[in-house]
């Protein structure tokens, strides 16, 4: 079976080393653990769902590529399907920023096994960039990809202490920042876009306005405003 991953999946397949063993959290269709195996990237995978629909069907791709013998499909709730020490790198794509972050927490003695994290938030990146500078991880790489018009975010992460980024920095991605990523402006504009939709929502009630919340947003708005000049 011939599984040609989009630029998205692809950005992360690239992101995972070579010789490990992986685990894909939320598998769905299984394409990235069985594009892994198909090109011996890497030596086998856990391809893991919570729900039965994308379970079966990872667990059809695989015995239709024939890779039975390299790649474990299990269903359960986020690294529930991973023991301690089965895995090096898992990967968790395309769900939100806090889901991500509760399945991180959820399974301390897994997340102590591990030596590289790869994730693609869908929303709420910069509180998965908290987690990870809080958690003892070091972002080592980062990623912008945009796909059918939508930017996506990819943050690969290994052990290790790092210190404390400037706060505008969680919502843009340190990395992203200081390589001036070619998608960095359009990134930039579109959490500005963000924000000023959230702001002009909370301005029809005095209550926001005058909260704690309306002030942060408007500090941020700012922030972003200041790097955009600075590109």
């Amino acid at each position: 079976m011939h599984v040609k991953l989009g630029e998205r999946l692809q950005a992360i397949a690239d992101m995972v080393p070579v010789g490990v063993t992986m685990a894909d959290i939320g598998t769905d269709h299984a394409y990235l653990p069985i594009y892994l195996i198909s090109h011996s990237v890497v030596a086998h995978a856990i391809a893991g769902d919570i729900h039965q629909g994308p379970y079966l069907l990872a667990k059809n791709a695989v015995t239709a590529a024939q890779l039975e013998e390299f790649i474990s499909v299990r269903r359960g709730n986020g690294l529930e399907v991973v023991r301690p020490g089965e895995a090096e790198t898992v990967v968790i794509a395309g769900m939100g920023g806090l889901n991500i972050i509760d399945i991180l927490r959820s399974r301390p003695e897994v997340i102590a096994t591990l030596k590289r994290l790869i994730l693609q938030p869908m929303i709420g990146a910069s509180a998965v960039r908290m987690w990870l500078q809080t958690n003892g991880w070091q972002i080592i790489s980062e990623q912008l990809i945009q796909e059918y018009g939508k930017l996506y975010q990819i943050i690969a992460a290994e052990p290790g202490e790092s210190q404390p980024l400037e706060p505008i920095l969680y919502e843009i991605g340190p990395l992203l920042w200081q390589s001036r990523h070619p998608l960095l402006l359009l990134h930039i504009e579109e959490l500005i876009v963000h924000l000023r939709g959230v702001l002009a929502t909370m301005a029809g009630s005095a209550e926001a306005v005058h909260s704690a919340k309306y002030r942060e947003f408007t500090d941020k708005l700012k922030d972003l405003e200041d790097k955009r000049t600075c590109l």
